[in-house]
């Protein structure tokens, strides 16, 4: 199966998810040149917001890719209440919906380390590159330290460039 990240995000935004984009795919929005598999997400894990990611993907037939018997998504209002974390294969791919990031904290902190990014399929949130390397330190795993290094790199190369200005 395909991972289009593009359409997943655009369907996110059309049913008003709120979410921040993290992971793999924000380091490569940061300009590292990373492998990514799937797309990474913190978002609010509140009723109407679970509500509304369902909403985004229930036609692409969403299961629970961590549970022994793939069950599909079927969100109750119960299971929203104790819901921390959502891993789904999607039609489109792979979506792991996190309500709090290792090293960052809950869905507010993120969203205030967050920056907005402009794109041709839409305009979204976006771990900073400070609180992205964070996050990567806090996970610790060896893909994740490696990704750290790149990131570092970027780093290192923007506050040069600032310094110039």
């Amino acid at each position: 199966m395909p991972q289009n990240d593009k359409a997943l995000l655009a369907r996110l935004q059309e049913q008003g998810v709120e979410f921040v984009i993290i992971g793999g795919v924000c380091g490569v929005l940061h300009g590292a040149s990373l492998v990514t598999l799937d797309l990474d997400i913190c978002c609010r894990f509140d009723r109407e917001n679970l509500r509304r990611l369902e909403a985004a993907v229930k036609d692409l037939h969403p299961h629970h890719r961590l549970t022994a018997n793939k069950l599909p998504l079927e969100l109750t209002d119960d299971l929203c209440q104790r819901l921390k974390n959502i891993y789904l294969t999607t039609d489109l791919g792979i979506l792991d919906c996190l309500s709090e990031i290792a090293g960052v904290g809950g869905y507010g902190q993120v969203l205030q380390q967050s920056v907005r990014r402009s794109m041709s399929y839409g305009e979204f949130n976006i771990l900073d590159l400070d609180a992205l390397i964070a996050s990567k330190l806090a996970v610790g795993r060896e893909k994740d330290l490696d990704a750290v290094k790149l990131l570092q790199a970027i780093k290192e190369k923007r506050d040069q460039q600032q310094e110039l200005l």
